[in-house]
């Protein structure tokens, strides 16, 4: 079945997304307090009457981008495991994958939640709930994959390979291209290793 936009809906569809990218980028480069309503209106083209149409507040557009970039984690997550057949060289993958995107450009490893625990830090605010939940996903994911790999305290691992993931974003944003990428994958073998 065919699903046909009217004018004025495919018109809404492009004005949000140009919202949703003009924002990404604006955040990125100036962080979430910085921007206001009125230069993401600028800059995207779109009046902010609009953008309220789409986004009742700025912590709503900040929400909405949040969760994509949630869509485009697990996409990536699960392209980067679903042809590798053991639990225990599945986590492995993961930071091999990280370690090689962070070879190719340092800033890949930016971490937009780890941006939105600094600005949002308070536990009860829209923003940092969605930043919270994207990170206990995957702890849980990993926690998964450390129950099929039949790893002693699949819990405690998770969560030690999620810490050692997080730091190696962090330190990226300090050190670039001198964050020992393959240092991360080396940790992860020998922490994976000592719950076998």
């Amino acid at each position: 079945m065919r699903v046909v936009m009217s004018k004025s809906e495919g018109k809404k569809s492009v004005a949000r997304e140009q919202l949703l990218v003009t924002a990404s980028s604006l955040f990125f480069h100036k962080g979430f307090h910085a921007v206001g309503v009125d230069t993401i209106a600028a800059e995207s083209g779109i009046t902010k009457m609009t953008m309220y149409k789409h986004f009742p507040s700025k912590d709503h557009l900040i929400v909405a981008i949040l969760e994509r970039s949630d869509e485009l984690y697990w996409e990536w997550f699960e392209n980067t495991i679903h042809q590798i057949p053991e639990p225990e060289n599945q986590l492995i993958a993961i930071f091999e994958a990280v370690a090689k995107q962070h070879s190719s450009s340092p800033m890949s490893t930016f971490c937009l939640y780890q941006a939105v625990a600094v600005e949002f830090p308070f536990p009860e605010h829209i923003v940092n709930k969605a930043a919270v939940d994207h990170k206990q996903s995957v702890i849980k994911r990993l926690e998964s994959i450390c129950k099929q790999a039949e790893l002693h305290s699949p819990e405690l691992l998770a969560r030690q390979l999620f810490l050692l993931l997080e730091g190696f974003c962090m330190s990226s944003r300090f050190l670039g291209a001198d964050s020992p990428a393959a240092g991360v994958v080396n940790a992860a073998i020998t922490m994976i290793q000592s719950y076998r």
